[in-house]
């Protein structure tokens, strides 16, 4: 069965790409020094940082030497609940932030820059994700995190990447049908996996969807002995060319555990910091896009994650400002679909975690 097409009179708008921040080029000393003064911040303000795999690898790596959370964003969510911690940092995008405010209301969320957003997220505006909704009563409304709060309260349940597959899987047989939004691509793939009825929003990523099928053709034929792994927010002429598809840590964990010598990844290329780490003898490239300059807006890389940075976190850590706030009435609302998700994980054993080392 394929997936119906958005039903809608109004075209989701186009979010406006900003352009990668230039930060300034930090020596040794210096960053050294910056990430001291981070870390005796991070103790000051009982604070803990959470940063997703798409972030910058210094700040994966000040994560994990200060306690912190490297993770996709079902572990983020996850540990955002669980921490004592006063106040978190969140080093992403702000749906993150906002899930973690969601679940932890009593709690100062903060971010590095406010205006670090989603393509996903700018491009499903709650109120025409509502009148959508409204027009499909009878359709269980299954959301990506990629989604504003708004968007969230307006939904049954909120998933991942790594864990959509079972619940859509759960709920179709369950005889639902499903109201997808906001990834495209992502919905398709659930859908041709599943067999669920599911009317699609139509979305997609800024980075994944520049990722093209002919020149990843050329690309495995350059390197016929490397694996190639693919995120499912990807199109579908990629996808089909996928030895893996899944979430950042199933595509991880692949790296760790197939035998090649060599990948060719189709996610944002933030998440070579931690493959590296994990698997150092191991050789990536990036799956083509567009192109490079005009001809391309995210070249692999997310330009909002991109926003994170050592130097205005260390500001936001020393002036307390960019706090995450979410309306009562929506964060209420929010919560049910969030902690849905993450109760059918608890009892299905899904984490979006890697093994410890």
């Amino acid at each position: 069965m394929k997936p119906e097409p958005i039903k809608f009179d109004q075209t989701p708008p186009r979010p406006k790409v900003p352009a990668h921040p230039v930060w300034p080029t930090l020596g040794a000393k210096k960053k050294s020094a910056l990430i001291r003064r981070i870390k005796d911040l991070l103790h000051a303000n009982h604070a803990i940082l959470v940063a997703h795999y798409y972030v910058d690898g210094d700040l994966q790596e000040l994560a994990e030497a200060t306690g912190g959370c490297v993770a996709d964003s079902l572990e983020m969510a996850r540990y955002g609940a669980a921490t004592d911690a006063e106040t978190i940092v969140v080093c992403g995008v702000r749906f993150m932030g906002e899930t973690a405010k969601i679940l932890n209301p009593e709690k100062r969320i903060l971010m590095p820059d406010l205006g670090a957003t989603c393509s996903l997220d700018e491009g499903c505006p709650a109120d025409l994700f509502s009148a959508f909704c409204d027009q499909h009563p009878d359709r269980r409304v299954v959301v990506y995190a990629n989604t504003s709060a708004a968007v969230k309260a307006r939904a049954d349940w909120m998933v991942t990447s790594g864990i959509a597959l079972p619940i859509v899987r759960h709920l179709h047989e369950q005889g639902e049908k499903i109201l997808w939004a906001p990834d495209k691509h992502l919905g398709r793939y659930v859908q041709q996996q599943t067999g669920a009825d599911m009317l699609l929003w139509d979305g997609s990523c800024v980075v994944h969807e520049e990722f093209k099928g002919f020149a990843l053709e050329r690309l495995r034929r350059l390197h016929p002995d490397a694996a190639t792994l693919v995120h499912p927010e990807s199109p579908e002429d990629v996808l089909r060319q996928a030895d893996v598809i899944g979430s950042t840590t199933r595509l991880i964990e692949a790296v760790t555990k197939m035998p090649n010598k060599e990948f060719i990844v189709a996610t944002d290329d933030g998440i070579f910091w931690k493959m590296r780490q994990l698997a150092p003898g191991k050789k990536l490239f990036s799956a083509p896009t567009a192109g490079a300059g005009a001809t391309c807006e995210s070249c692999a890389h997310c330009p909002w994650m991109a926003m994170n940075a050592l130097q205005n976190l260390e500001q936001v850590l020393i002036e307390g400002h960019n706090e995450i706030e979410v309306d009562e009435t929506i964060r209420e609302r929010a919560v049910l679909a969030i902690k849905r998700m993450l109760d059918f994980a608890t009892e299905h054993g899904i984490s979006g975690a890697l093994p410890r080392n």
